[in-house]
């Protein structure tokens, strides 16, 4: 493995979509020193039921930032109305100079099967710029790459038009506790919106150490579910042993277009693999 430092740039929809299917993998790179940078394509502006607009744009964008500080990450809230993304030419060339300022080695993002419009938005639109990030005067006032990224997706559960598939499987046991952490940091949602959707609000507890239990034992529900839907994954990568004893994971389906990676190059992009 190289003692290269990775730079790894993840694309979400919303203030909190990195951090829910990455943000245990984020704070792996981190503690071997990898840079690490979550990027919201939107402001959240409308995802709340009873407040809007840039106050709660505001809010969600400092939950964010609180969550930044638990995984040690740079986090960006691109200043979009929620409901509204788009993938124009100009958004396209917005993302081309992200990834090119950052010379991102691995880019993630939504897949562009989705339920939500702003998540299929940002899969068409960090696919279309996966290639010509490498191609000069295409955003020509940033210098391009010499080598375009690896591109994948994170986790989801959509079959049609395709399955998702787990390339890469992430043991997240060791930071699972911290990734509670950062998903208790966005307030509005774990706590309001996201209950109020799914007509559970009144069984949100009152107090902070019932609140997070409550949503500890949720979130780790979601991804052990993870986890066994990548058991085989897991265990190719780590072993029989311990990959039958991961609890909770985060997944990696490596995309087509970006520059691809072989499986024998998994760990050069994800060092914190162990030897096989």
């Amino acid at each position: 493995m190289s003692d290269k430092q990775l730079s790894i740039l993840c694309f979400g929809a919303h203030p909190d979509d990195c951090d829910f299917r990455f943000g245990g993998a984020a704070m792996l790179y981190r503690a071997l020193g990898h840079r690490v940078k979550f990027v919201s394509m939107t402001n959240g502006d409308t995802g709340h039921f009873s407040m809007g607009g840039g106050p709660l744009a505001r809010r969600r964008e400092a939950e964010a930032q609180a969550s930044a500080r638990v995984a040690d990450v740079e986090y960006e809230v691109l200043d979009i109305h929620n409901g509204e993304l788009v993938p124009t030419v100009q958004l396209r060339q917005l993302v081309i100079k992200m990834i090119r300022e950052v010379e991102a080695d691995l880019v993630l993002c939504h897949r562009e099967c989705d339920y939500h419009p702003d998540h299929r938005a940002v899969g068409v639109v960090v696919q279309d710029a996966s290639y010509t990030v490498t191609v000069p005067n295409v955003a020509a006032l940033t210098p391009h790459l010499q080598r375009a990224p690896v591109m994948g997706y994170t986790y989801d559960g959509f079959s049609l038009p395709n399955p998702y598939v787990s390339h890469v499987a992430i043991d997240t046991d060791s930071v699972m506790e911290r990734k509670v952490d950062m998903g208790c940091c966005h307030v509005s949602q774990v706590f309001e919106w996201l209950p109020y959707s799914g007509g559970a609000l009144d069984d949100v507890p009152e107090s902070d150490a019932e609140r997070r239990e409550w949503f500890g034992a949720k979130h780790r529900r979601r991804f052990e579910g993870v986890a066994n839907a990548a058991r085989e994954t897991l265990v190719k990568l780590y072993g029989e042993e311990r990959g039958r004893a991961v609890r909770t994971a985060e997944t990696v389906m490596i995309s087509q277009f970006g520059r691809g990676l072989k499986p024998e190059d998994y760990r050069t992009i994800f060092p914190f693999l162990p030897e096989q």
